[in-house]
């Protein structure tokens, strides 16, 4: 992976394939630089066994290949740059992965865009889960949610060319004052 947000998209996937129907996301920036990329979902969750072995890239519940390298990944990427990744998750109850990244290292990847891979996220899966996203930094705070979105569209599907574009200009304008300049 060569950004963060490349990252999410493959743990918010993660998160649909598990069932989940709401998936909370979060990026918070603290005063030392440290960037935490949080993801809680209600899925299916993880069992303790499972739990241990997830770190491993070989440790999967998908039946197509014999290997996951997502969570291994981003651990690796996170653990370059100082950082860290701490993962709790209860059967039936879901999971809260959250990554931590050092952006003043040399290490550290670019957050990417942060924008467009949530309207792409939302646009792939326009009726379940239902997605929201937290970003905050000494320069200030923004939330979005598609529960509170879906009723000003009366009925237009979240998948709609305008919309998605709306999405992603909104979040666009509204994450780059938070965290722009970190790591681009």
């Amino acid at each position: 992976m060569k950004e963060i947000a490349l990252h999410l998209l493959d743990i918010v996937q993660n998160s649909v394939r598990a069932g989940a129907t709401h998936v909370d996301i979060r990026f918070l920036l603290d005063d030392q630089g440290v960037l935490e990329m949080g993801v809680r979902d209600d899925g299916c969750g993880m069992t303790p066994e499972f739990l241990e072995k997830v770190r491993s890239p070989f440790a999967t519940t998908r039946t197509t290949r014999k290997v996951g390298l997502g969570i291994p990944l981003l651990m690796q990427n996170a653990m370059q740059s100082g950082g860290r990744v701490d993962i709790e998750s209860t059967p039936g109850a879901g999971t809260d992965i959250a990554a931590y990244f050092v952006t003043s290292s040399i290490d550290c990847l670019p957050l990417g865009d942060l924008a467009s891979t949530m309207a792409s996220m939302i646009m792939g899966s326009p009726e379940t889960p239902e997605f929201s996203i937290r970003c905050a930094s000494d320069k200030g705070e923004m939330s979005f949610s598609t529960e509170e979105i879906r009723p000003v569209l009366e009925g237009v599907s979240l998948a709609e060319p305008s919309v998605v574009q709306w999405i992603r200009e909104s979040l666009e304008e509204e994450i780059e004052p938070i965290l722009g300049g970190i790591m681009k």
